[in-house]
């Protein structure tokens, strides 16, 4: 006789029922502990791979000194090459600055024809030579007065041709080397009218 409980069941006596393997659930501790595992073997290096870093870190530090060493070093050039102009610039200004006494009397002479073809020789050459070291004159009768480079020795009175303080005669020729002024030229100057012209 048939069991009516185990018929109503759908088994047969002595059978039992197969229960499936639970799987794991989402987010489960044995997910995160997989998880985890492969984090730690991503994240482990090799002592090749310290090495790497470090020798990279000793580079960038190398590479930082030399370019700080490079930039002190072209400064240090440009202060060197500054101080040699400098130098020089000083040098030729003292060896020039009492000649131009010798320029002034050379000037007067030509003034008053007073050359002998000799000696005319010699003062052409004098003032080529100078000319050549960077001595250069400067100072015509038109200019407009400069303060920086020209002295009034005095005033002669007004003139209606001018618009502004005006060197009429050169008393000496300035000089200067470069932009540096050895001697301001020594001039007469004349005035523009005060008033209305008629």
């Amino acid at each position: 006789m048939t069991d009516s409980n185990s018929f109503e069941h759908g088994t047969g006596a002595g059978e039992e029922q197969e229960t499936p393997a639970p799987h794991p659930a989402p987010g489960s501790f044995g997910e995160q502990a997989a998880e985890m595992a492969n984090e730690t073997e991503v994240e482990e290096t090799t002592p090749a791979d310290d090495e790497l870093t470090v020798t990279k870190m000793e580079l960038a530090e190398r590479t930082g000194d030399l370019q700080r060493l490079q930039a002190e070093f072209m400064n240090y050039k440009r202060r060197v090459e500054r101080d040699r102009e400098l130098i020089k610039e000083n040098a030729t200004y003292a060896a020039l600055a009492p000649i131009t006494e010798v320029l002034d009397t050379i000037d007067r002479a030509r003034e008053h024809n007073d050359m002998d073809p000799g000696f005319a020789a010699v003062a052409d050459q004098l003032e080529r030579t100078v000319a050549a070291l960077g001595l250069a004159k400067f100072g015509m009768p038109g200019d407009a007065f400069d303060p920086t480079v020209h002295e009034a020795l005095s005033h002669i009175g007004e003139d209606p041709e001018v618009q502004v303080t005006t060197c009429k005669v050169i008393a000496k020729a300035g000089y200067r080397i470069g932009e540096r002024v050895v001697r301001a030229a020594q001039v007469l100057v004349v005035d523009p009218p005060s008033g209305p012209t008629e």
